[in-house]
């Protein structure tokens, strides 16, 4: 079984019994608090991501990693904005018997090199906030529809409480253009392998 949080923006917690992951823990600067244990595994997206808190091991580039049983591997991509050759990462995590995918603020157009690193994923964290700042709606149900998952948690859309550097799109708007039924919604997703679908769904998790 695994757990997934949602702590706002980017920030998400990955849990088994084996480690505990956080992506993109920027949360102090856009208002809120750092949610990173020492003893968590730290992920970061992208370059101009300032950690809040840095766990006891760092992942901020492309390559593979095993880290307490759990495999990471991550895929270089294009930053949303190219500036001065910016580059990003996205993440596949593998553990116990799924695989995550975590989209950082990409480019849209993935390369089929890309999706054959990226490989089959179970589930897929993706922003969809847009704005010109990351993925617009449009832009993360196209990645999301190539990657073909049983489930996407969309992150990164307007909250009052974050003090986005740029104004964020609706989630309602990427949960139309989706186009899977009714999206459930929880504070906590607890996920047992033998649960998945057949079909896309959309869970979105409460900030907490």
């Amino acid at each position: 079984m695994i757990e997934i949080e949602f702590y706002g923006a980017n920030c998400v917690k990955i849990k088994d019994k084996k480690a505990t992951i956080i992506v993109d823990d920027n949360l102090t600067e856009l208002g809120l608090k750092s949610r990173t244990n020492d003893d968590d595994i730290s992920l970061v997206t992208s370059k101009d991501i300032k950690l809040s808190k840095e766990g006891r091991f760092l992942v901020n580039c492309p390559g593979e990693y095993e880290i307490s049983e759990i495999s990471v591997k991550g895929v270089a991509a294009r930053a949303h904005i190219d500036e001065a050759g910016a580059r990003a990462t996205m993440y596949v995590v593998r553990t116990s018997g799924f695989s995550i995918a975590v989209i950082g603020h990409i480019y849209p157009e993935l390369t089929d090199e890309q999706l054959e690193e990226l490989g089959l994923v179970d589930v897929v964290i993706i922003p969809v906030g847009g704005s010109g700042y990351t993925l617009d709606p449009i832009a993360a149900v196209k990645i999301t529809n190539k990657l073909d998952p049983k489930i996407v948690i969309p992150t990164h859309y307007a909250d009052t409480a974050i003090k986005y550097e740029v104004p964020q799109v609706e989630l309602g708007e990427f949960i139309k253009l989706a186009g899977t039924p009714e999206p459930e919604t929880v504070k906590q997703l607890k996920l047992k392998e033998s649960e998945l679908g057949e079909k896309l769904k959309v869970i979105v998790v409460e900030r907490t």
